[in-house]
């Protein structure tokens, strides 16, 4: 469905200028993608054949006013060298530039650190998307809700159970007119089932005061400043260099310290998404974003998959470069990377298969990942665990204890001819030559 660009009403004779920044985070944090971390930041891990941050650039490059990104995180400049290389030739009337911070300092903070690099060229409004997010992001449409109500922000949002709602923020909201009326990040109790999808439209002239007005609260108030969970917890209370204003720099973010501020102005809106939404924490939450994409190519008859076959069971992605035998089955939800061998009568389903990996004749792969240059041997069989498509968890319990759901594989792993592998998470250059469940193998 290909929607059209909003028509936009000129301030003082001129189009409204508009740009984006795409929050990636940094090395640190990454805990939860381990095994996969260890040898790719998230945002570059292919899913559904591409770098799950490229999915972003997509999106954006469909918003014909914008024409300049910035990436804002943590990671060493190196890091996105390539990527941006490549963002720069495929779309080639978008600038592309990685901000890096000194240290972490919230997805507040990023953005108001960076502040007069986003506001040259004085553009009116901006998105801000988190790169681990994986969804259609409809931003046209954000961009349409944003320009009839004349909003200072716009926020994405979409309905989750009931039982899942608390780990997000929460979002209470008037039906009719999508006023945002009240904001909580992850409440203790239910407050409503609408929760924030992390992909915003801020107006500059909003955002940059309500994030000062969060610091300057930090700051005449360190001591009831809320402590955050434990994984980021060394870089949490920091004092920071004074800026020119004489305020410190501290970890400030959008979530926690922010949006509830900017719920209180009566021009915060929230534009429901029934299309799908996913975050891509874990390691095991690839698979069902891969399964998401995947299937949204397939609707909108992407050139890029593969054609169905009796062996090829759509939405299938396989790189150009790989060889698939034509006897295997595969299908659906696979994403097959480059120069991948897959032998005579392998059946894959629910999968990422990464480049260099090798799988024999006669392996069966279910629900998981295979790490980079790993090899299946011939009748292994290496599973996990469906998830309901709905759950925004992928740890199932068995035997008492919580389990991740998708089998994972890190770089360079064997698993042995005949030999049965389900549930487990697998660091790198280990072999596995007898059966396993239910393990983290070290």
């Amino acid at each position: 469905m290909s929607l059209q660009p909003p028509t936009l009403r000129p301030k003082g004779g001129n189009a409204p200028s508009t740009k984006a920044v795409i929050l990636v985070g940094g090395p640190s944090r990454g805990t939860r993608f381990r095994p996969l971390s260890m040898e790719l930041p998230k945002p570059l891990f292919p899913v559904a054949g591409h770098p799950i941050i490229e999915h972003c650039f997509r999106a954006l490059a469909k918003v014909p006013e914008i024409k300049e990104v910035f990436i804002v995180g943590y990671y060493d400049e190196a890091v996105f060298r390539d990527f941006i290389k490549d963002a720069s030739n495929a779309f080639p009337h978008i600038s592309v530039k990685y901000l890096r911070e000194y240290e972490a300092l919230g997805t507040a903070g990023g953005l108001y650190h960076f502040r007069d690099v986003i506001l040259k060229g004085r553009p009116d409004r901006f998105f801000v998307l988190n790169a681990d997010v994986c969804c259609s992001f409809p931003l046209n449409e954000m961009l349409k809700l944003f320009e009839d109500k004349d909003a200072e922000a716009v926020m994405l949002g979409t309905r989750v159970s009931n039982e899942s709602a608390t780990n997000f923020g929460c979002i209470v909201s008037d039906a009719h007119t999508k006023r945002v009326l009240h904001y909580v990040e992850k409440p203790e109790s239910h407050i409503s089932n609408l929760i924030n999808c992390g992909v915003y439209l801020f107006s500059t002239e909003c955002i940059f005061p309500a994030i000062r007005s969060a610091i300057k609260r930090r700051t005449e108030r360190p001591r009831l400043l809320s402590y955050p969970s434990s994984e980021n917890l060394e870089s949490s209370f920091f004092q920071g260099e004074e800026d020119e204003d004489g305020e410190k720099n501290e970890v400030i973010r959008l979530e926690q310290d922010v949006l509830s501020d900017i719920a209180d102005s009566k021009q915060f809106f929230v534009l429901e998404t029934k299309d799908f939404w996913r975050q891509i924490k874990t390691a095991g939450s690839a698979v069902p974003a891969n399964a998401l994409y995947l299937m949204k190519a397939h609707q909108t008859g992407s050139e890029e998959l593969a054609a169905p076959s009796a062996n090829i069971i759509p939405p299938v992605f396989i790189h150009p470069t790989a060889h698939v035998d034509p006897t295997a089955k595969l299908g659906p939800n696979v994403s097959i990377g480059p120069r991948v061998h897959i032998g005579a009568g392998v059946r894959i389903k629910e999968s990422i298969v990464l480049e260099d990996s090798e799988i024999r004749h006669d392996a069966c792969v279910l629900y998981t990942i295979v790490g980079w240059h790993s090899k299946i041997g011939s009748w292994a069989r290496v599973e996990g665990t469906p998830t309901p498509i709905n759950s925004h968890s992928t740890s199932i319990v068995k035997n008492g204890v919580k389990v991740q759901s998708i089998t994972i594989l890190g770089k360079e792993c064997g698993v042995g001819d005949e030999v049965r592998v389900q549930n487990c998470v697998c660091l790198p250059y280990k072999e596995l030559k007898r059966d396993v469940a239910n393990e983290v193998i070290m």
